[in-house]
């Protein structure tokens, strides 16, 4: 099926007449393959699809958007990039629910680092689209939502968000940003945090998958 990104997806082993949706959305330098090896390991109802970024940075590793540095090695993103991206995450959704029988009242974003980030944005700007987040080793960057996303409701939406305390690469007090900010939304949020670097340990695993069963 052709659809605007390149994706691999798990049908439900359990078939409803329309089944609710789980996006895996992978980091920076990785592909749709990162993700997936979470799949068997999710809920059976769930339609799983991983998303692969659209910027090719090198053989068989993709990004949502560049990360520059400058001559002092200060690193910077490229927002008109990550708003491209974050049309184009919504989009598929949107592409997705045309072409399977998908619950759009159900729907479920999954984001590692860059991932997460997009993951953020993509909910805050379309709360209509997505219901749930799992935001891991990420940050929140308000210079990708939609201009007008506080006219949003996002009575609907709920978000996990984890992080390791010594990420080395997206430092841990970015990510704790994400709770307050949520919170003054009135947004619905979990923290946790976990003694790992930047990366996804078996426990932070287990805790987003119980928050995911939840009723």
């Amino acid at each position: 099926m052709n659809l605007s990104l390149e994706y691999l997806v798990r049908e439900p082993k359990i078939k409803l007449d329309k089944n609710p949706l789980l996006v895996l959305i992978h980091g920076y330098g990785s592909n749709e393959e990162d993700l997936f090896s979470f799949a068997t390991e999710l809920p059976d109802e769930y339609y799983i699809v991983s998303a692969r970024a659209p910027y090719d940075i090198q053989y068989g590793s993709y990004a949502w958007y560049a990360i520059n540095f400058d001559a002092d090695q200060n690193k910077f993103s490229d927002n008109d990039q990550a708003r491209s991206s974050r049309d184009a995450i919504a989009q598929f959704i949107d592409e997705l629910a045309a072409n399977y029988p998908i619950d759009s009242q159900k729907v479920t974003l999954i984001g590692f680092s860059q991932g997460a980030i997009l993951s953020y944005a993509v909910a805050l700007s379309h709360p209509e689209k997505v219901q749930k987040v799992v935001a891991m080793s990420g940050y929140l960057n308000t210079d990708i939502l939609e201009e007008n996303y506080l006219k949003n409701s996002f009575l609907n939406l709920k978000i996990f968000t984890s992080h390791g305390i010594v990420d080395q690469v997206i430092p841990v007090e970015w990510g704790r940003k994400a709770k307050p900010f949520l919170e003054n939304l009135g947004i619905n949020s979990t923290y946790k945090e976990y003694p790992i670097g930047h990366g996804v340990s078996p426990q932070n695993f287990y805790d987003f998958k119980n928050w995911l069963l939840e009723k």
